[in-house]
């Protein structure tokens, strides 16, 4: 533990683009995390873990500021945007007298913005528009100007793969295990615990690019899963479209069902590779004597599709896409012997909730007007008063689309053509079937509460009572990277 206080340490792990089902401890079948396994059986697994607008930027503005997306700004994706939020998870934690280190992907704007840590060591992966702004790579990622010293090739790169950042076709890594972009923020973030302020409890945020595009994890880890028997994809009674061709030219999406086979195949080898990178974290925390009195919290920014219902990535309302893992272990008495845990909490929790959780956990007060709340209390059993549902959304085009659940239901309604879906999701898991025309009265009540929900938005999506569709969407509200 820390040598001047008794105050927790803290270690978030931000992963980018993990299915909630994608673990073992979750029953996925074919799945290996058994490091992740023993984190979540020693401590709470969150199996209704929401990321309310699903892609990169917004999901990392809820988890830093603790806002929902109406009041941090991003109902969507888009670059460029400069954070000046003036309540952040690290600020305020650094504000108490915490040490704080973020490792790996930040994804803010501009891309060295400190958002409140004392230091960040960066590694975004690959984005278009700062890559073509900087032809010095080292003013925005701190890992390829390692890489290039470490092959003594000034040329080396993370996209030597010759993979792009968004697509589903598979290789190998093609440089030593050591060397890739995972294995790297895990060593970045291990050499942390040898620099830190030995008086002062430390935050340390560990952000792995991964599982993300592009699908390159080491050969051994691809190999164990060549074999295996994957489960039919799902395709819900509801679907009447087709496979996107490209998220760009460097990002093909395969309709290949070969090549549809080892993208899934390759995507859980990045998997089992990130989860023995968590356990060289783990590990390292022990051997330097502070894992006892250490909070753990493992969460992703949003899911994968993974050509579930014919659609790949983020930004649509489904599952695959939108629920995210979440896993807290909290600080236990020796090596392996949890004080608490061993627990699954069905209640709807979201990334906003990140900030209060480890702000309670450390003592220290959480910052008012916050629309997350601390998950301690429902890992004490306490359930009353906690939200009843939980709306989220994307802008995207003709798929733009808003949705409600409470764990049990979801209801989703895309504004572009007023298509209105419902599922049950205790039922149907996979949300292979419509229930929209069967349960009509279900579909009124929820479509009421997204009427609610949208009520004086600029963008004009609710007016008299009713659902309007058409009205132009949004990326960004006004007031994006500056909160209200």
């Amino acid at each position: 533990m820390s040598e001047a206080t008794q105050q927790p340490n803290l270690v978030l792990v931000c992963v980018d683009q993990w299915r909630a089902d994608a673990l073992g401890v979750a029953g996925h079948p074919v799945v290996e995390t058994p490091h992740l396994d023993v984190l979540a059986r020693t401590g709470f697994l969150f199996s209704r873990a929401y990321s309310s607008c699903p892609s990169c930027i917004a999901a990392r503005a809820a988890l830093m500021t603790g806002l929902g997306q109406r009041r941090h700004g991003y109902v969507g994706y888009r670059d460029g945007v400069p954070w000046r939020y003036p309540t952040t998870l690290a600020g305020t934690l650094a504000a108490a007298g915490y040490h704080t280190q973020a490792v790996g992907k930040m994804h803010v704007y501009p891309e060295r913005n400190l958002v409140g840590f004392h230091n960040v060591v960066l590694h975004d992966g690959y984005l278009h528009m700062a890559r073509s702004r900087h032809a010095d790579f080292g003013r925005i990622d701190d890992y390829v100007p390692w890489l290039r010293e470490r092959l003594g090739a000034a040329y080396a790169d993370h996209v030597d793969t010759g993979l792009g950042c968004n697509g589903y076709v598979v290789r190998p890594w093609v440089y030593d295990e050591m060397l890739h972009p995972m294995s790297w923020i895990t060593t970045q973030s291990i050499d942390f615990l040898r620099r830190r302020d030995p008086l002062r409890p430390f935050f340390l945020k560990v952000s792995y690019h991964r599982p993300h595009p592009p699908i390159d994890p080491p050969a051994t880890y691809l190999e164990r899963y060549l074999h295996k028997d994957l489960p039919p994809l799902p395709v819900g009674d509801w679907v009447d479209h087709e496979l996107p061709v490209c998220h760009g030219l460097d990002s093909p999406v395969p309709h290949d069902p070969a090549q549809i086979d080892l993208a899934r195949r390759g995507y859980y080898a990045q998997l089992s590779f990130l989860d023995h990178q968590i356990n060289r974290l783990t590990m390292a925390l022990h051997e330097h004597e502070v894992l006892a009195n250490t909070v753990f919290l493992f969460v992703a920014d949003h899911g994968d599709l993974l050509y579930d219902h014919h659609h790949v990535a983020k930004a649509l309302p489904y599952e695959g896409a939108a629920r995210v893992p979440f896993i807290l272990r909290l600080p236990s008495g020796n090596w392996g012997q949890p004080a608490h845990g061993g627990r699954v909490v069905d209640a709807v929790v979201e990334l906003r909730d990140v900030l209060p959780t480890l702000c309670e956990a450390a003592g220290v007060a959480v910052p008012p007007g916050l629309d997350g709340r601390s998950v301690l209390g429902l890992c004490r059993g306490q359930t009353t008063g906690w939200r009843e549902w939980l709306h989220g959304e994307h802008s995207s085009g003709e798929r733009s689309n808003h949705w409600l659940t409470d764990g049990r239901e979801k209801y989703a309604w895309f504004s572009q053509t007023g298509r209105e879906l419902l599922f049950d999701l205790e039922r149907d898991p996979r949300e292979c079937h419509d229930l929209s025309a069967e349960r009509p009265a279900r579909l009124a009540q929820w479509r009421a509460r997204l009427v609610a929900e949208l009520d004086g938005r600029p963008e004009g999506y609710a007016a008299d009572g009713q659902l309007v569709v058409g009205q132009p969407p949004r990326a960004t509200l006004d007031h994006a990277g500056q909160g209200i």
